[in-house]
């Protein structure tokens, strides 16, 4: 089967305009948190879940709305169509489908070793287990504020390890497991403020949305967009849960703190929630995680803006414009 060939059936046109309606959907949706100034990383998640599921579910509604719409008349009327681009020829008659197809190829390998596995490896062999540790105390803290968050009170257990590091197991029976060398270098606040941020991921990750949001990423595979605006995602969701510490416990500049110390450098590994790494020396990932550990900081150490114009209007603005706008682009 030639590319062009694949490229008209079902799946290739799935494949191809998911992609094409991802990527108007991610330029809209980041020109309207600019204009609208949204910076509630709550709502800029919400908006990100147009760029996400949308182009799982665009190719089939437009079909079923229009069911000549992949038709000669309907393409040479159309905004965008893919096709014409494909099957241009580059330099010694490769066309442009096949550097596509690698394209889609390599992000299908990045979802597969640096996402899909990990959590499956992450799932089924935990780093540790309760009779590991201890029972750390951390007085009545832990149960109160899980009674706030409306979760069952999840263990806190102490591991003797110099390395700093503090993560959640959120399983049926969630586990917080943190070092004793980390309980050396916070002070109480810190530590409290570290905890109520684990506390928070737990209570979220009884969200089936959130759930349901990687499985919906498992359909995307492919599609480098999503790849991008998934992570971004997961990173408003540390936001998200750093707010929810500070309401928790009052002390933007405790959380501020602790997360200094979860820097990874060249001859440490700093260990924080689902951010971890295993190289000892400083990688891509590492610098990204630190640059984001750096936003989160700065974000924590200066003063809260002011409440933030009601979202709806612009979400349903946004996302209208990009269901009238991909439905002509093919």
């Amino acid at each position: 089967m030639g590319i062009s060939t694949f490229l008209n059936t079902s799946v290739g046109m799935y494949v191809v305009q998911s992609f094409c309606h991802s990527l108007v959907a991610a330029v809209l949706v980041d020109r309207a948190l600019k204009a609208w100034k949204i910076y509630d990383p709550l709502i800029r998640q919400r908006f990100r879940l147009i760029v996400i599921l949308f182009p799982i579910f665009s190719f089939p509604l437009y079909q079923l709305i229009n069911p000549a719409r992949s038709s000669v008349f309907f393409r040479m009327e159309a905004l965008f169509d893919s096709s014409r681009w494909l099957t241009l020829e580059l330099g010694w008659g490769v066309p442009v489908g096949v550097l596509f197809l690698v394209m889609l190829g390599a992000t299908s390998l990045v979802f597969l070793f640096q996402e899909l596995i990990p959590v499956l490896r992450h799932t089924m062999t935990p780093k540790h287990s309760v009779d590991e540790g201890t029972h750390f105390d951390a007085g009545t803290f832990v149960q109160d504020t899980a009674k706030v968050l409306a979760i069952r009170k999840p263990e806190v257990i102490l591991i003797d390890e110099e390395e700093p590091f503090l993560f959640s197991a959120t399983g049926r029976e969630a586990v917080i497991y943190l070092s004793s060398g980390l309980t050396r270098v916070l002070s109480s606040e810190e530590l409290r403020a570290a905890i109520a941020h684990e506390l928070a991921h737990i209570a979220r990750s009884r969200r089936p949305l959130l759930v349901a949001l990687f499985l919906f990423r498992i359909v995307q595979f492919f599609n480098p967009v999503v790849l991008v605006k998934y992570r971004r995602a997961v990173r408003d969701e540390e936001k998200i849960c750093d707010d929810i510490a500070v309401a928790l416990t009052g002390n933007r500049g405790a959380l501020a703190g602790a997360l200094k110390n979860f820097y990874q450098k060249p001859d440490k590994k700093h260990v924080l929630s689902s951010l971890q790494s295993s190289s000892a020396n400083m990688s891509l990932e590492e610098y990204s995680h630190n640059l984001h550990l750096e936003s989160r900081i700065a974000r924590l150490e200066t003063e809260p803006a002011g409440p933030e114009p009601d979202p709806l209007a612009p979400f349903v603005l946004t996302l209208s414009a990009v269901v009238l706008l991909n439905y002509l682009i093919v």
